[in-house]
């Protein structure tokens, strides 16, 4: 890896902790340059615009996502090991609010601002939504779920197990936070199988 891309990840890994307590709006190439003692004009030539800046910060956090939470689930077998170790890692992200915490907090931010930030936000929260059904779906396949079973309803229930999640541990301090994620969890996967 050559210094500029060493530079450039980097800064990108500090972008994506600002972003992720203060969201992305906070993020400009002034306070980033403040944070890493870079240069605007260095890390202006390496971005272009705040816009760009953004893009990558999801795109960084994205890759972040999937090393920590949907790679090493696909790695468990099939069926429902494998819904549960994508849960379990997910679970773990969330409590140490990194690319979760940036996920959670843009689609707040760009919920009702068009453009291309929250267009790449939405297409990021479909592919994440599909491969969780698609993990499910496969489990069904296979016998491990219930025929019938609705593998998007599954993919929109565990989301909304983890966003309440979030909330709790993150805004509420709420200690039981994840033996309360565990619990509606368990019951969700009890009534697929």
């Amino acid at each position: 890896m050559s210094k500029g891309e060493q530079t450039r990840k980097a800064v990108l890994e500090a972008a994506v902790d600002v972003a992720a307590s203060g969201g992305l709006a906070s993020l400009t190439i002034g306070s980033l340059a403040e944070r890493t003692g870079l240069s605007k004009s260095g890390l202006f030539a390496h971005f272009k615009s705040k816009e760009a800046l953004q893009m990558q910060v999801l795109e960084a956090a994205a890759e972040a996502f999937v090393a920590d939470v949907i790679r090493p689930a696909l790695a468990a077998p099939r069926g429902e090991k494998r819904i549960t170790a994508l849960f379990e890692n997910w679970l773990k992200v969330s409590r140490e609010g990194r690319s979760e915490c940036l996920f959670t907090s843009a689609a707040w931010e760009y919920d009702d601002q068009p453009g291309p930030v929250r267009d790449r936000l939405v297409r990021m929260y479909l592919d994440f939504s599909d491969s969780m059904a698609q993990m499910f779906r496969t489990g069904i396949a296979e016998g491990y779920f219930a025929e019938g079973a609705d593998p998007e309803q599954f993919a929109h229930d565990m989301h909304g197990v983890m966003l309440i999640h979030f909330q709790a541990h993150h805004l509420l301090g709420d200690a039981k936070a994840d033996d309360r994620a565990r619990r509606a969890f368990a019951r969700l996967i009890a009534s697929n199988r």
